[in-house]
């Protein structure tokens, strides 16, 4: 089964507890950094890809070092720079 592109209405009463009123869970919300909008219902609208943006930030290492060999790449960016003013 899919999960929805946004969090469930459980998902986010977990994430706000003990709140339980739909105008406070939307506060607190708001007040991680979230953008949240407001179900006709009244209930709080957060996308799985803001959650994400915010939460899941932190939850992730650093980027990994890029690969390669930094010496070799200084040494050609030196020899193209050095033909070039070499020409002139």
């Amino acid at each position: 089964m899919l999960q929805p592109p946004y969090l469930t209405d459980d998902e986010i009463a977990v994430i706000c507890e003990p709140l339980i009123m739909p105008a406070a869970q939307r506060r607190y919300l708001a007040t991680l950094g979230l953008l949240v909008k407001e179900k006709p219902n009244g209930r709080a609208l957060v996308t799985l890809s803001e959650f994400e943006r915010v939460l899941g930030a932190s939850r992730v290492s650093a980027a990994p070092e890029m690969g390669g060999d930094l010496t070799a790449l200084r040494q050609r960016w030196a020899n193209k720079n050095g033909t070039q003013t070499q020409r002139r």
